[in-house]
């Protein structure tokens, strides 16, 4: 069985982001995809989230933080909503046909009166667009939260940070899921030159 990878390449990032933007016109799978790579949070948690997670009804904005109990490990994680997050998040509430509430799923099936959209839906999401933008390696829901801390990673974030910010019980899980690879060990020696 093979190992669920990030998406490395931030070329095929770029297209795989946009797909549900651009070719598909799905403003909700969009959303989840954006929530998926800029909140590290596991789709479980994703799916359950609610308008009133992101939303102040009463002062009608955004708020700055989603405060999460993470299903798995039952952990509180308060997560900062970057530009990224609240730009897609304003467009997918412009969209709606009706206005949601603060109990509104935020990523509805279309099954039933307001329940989430089922995990194995989501996968199919996720596989769809990695499949369209031809990512030939081992993409899943799991992949976003895994791509979010390779490119941290990348951009120098210190791994003992993101073994805080994915809630890990140890840096050996963190190590294995920056999913760093020979070509990333080739950098660093190439770049060295003392």
């Amino acid at each position: 069985m093979s190992t669920t990878q990030p998406i490395r390449d931030t070329e095929l990032l770029h297209e795989f982001k946009d797909f549900y933007l651009e070719k598909e016109r799905n403003i909700r799978n969009y959303t989840l995809c954006i929530l998926g790579l800029n909140t590290a949070l596991r789709i479980t948690d994703i799916l359950e989230l609610r308008w009133g997670d992101f939303y102040d009804f009463d002062r009608d904005c955004f708020l700055e933080h989603l405060a999460v109990t993470e299903k798995k490990t039952g952990k509180s994680n308060t997560i900062a909503l970057n530009h990224a997050v609240v730009e897609t998040l304003t467009t997918y509430r412009n969209q709606l046909s009706t206005a949601p509430t603060e109990d509104t799923c935020l990523f509805p099936s279309r099954k039933g009166t307001n329940h989430p959209l089922s995990r194995s839906q989501a996968f199919r999401v996720i596989k769809k667009a990695a499949e369209a933008v031809g990512l030939d390696h081992n993409v899943s829901c799991h992949s976003l939260r895994k791509t979010f801390g390779y490119h941290a990673w990348r951009q120098g974030t210190p791994p003992a940070l993101l073994m805080n910010i994915y809630n890990h019980s140890s840096y050996q899980i963190t190590k294995r899921y920056l999913g760093i690879e020979q070509d990333d060990r080739d950098n660093v020696f190439k770049s060295i030159s003392l």
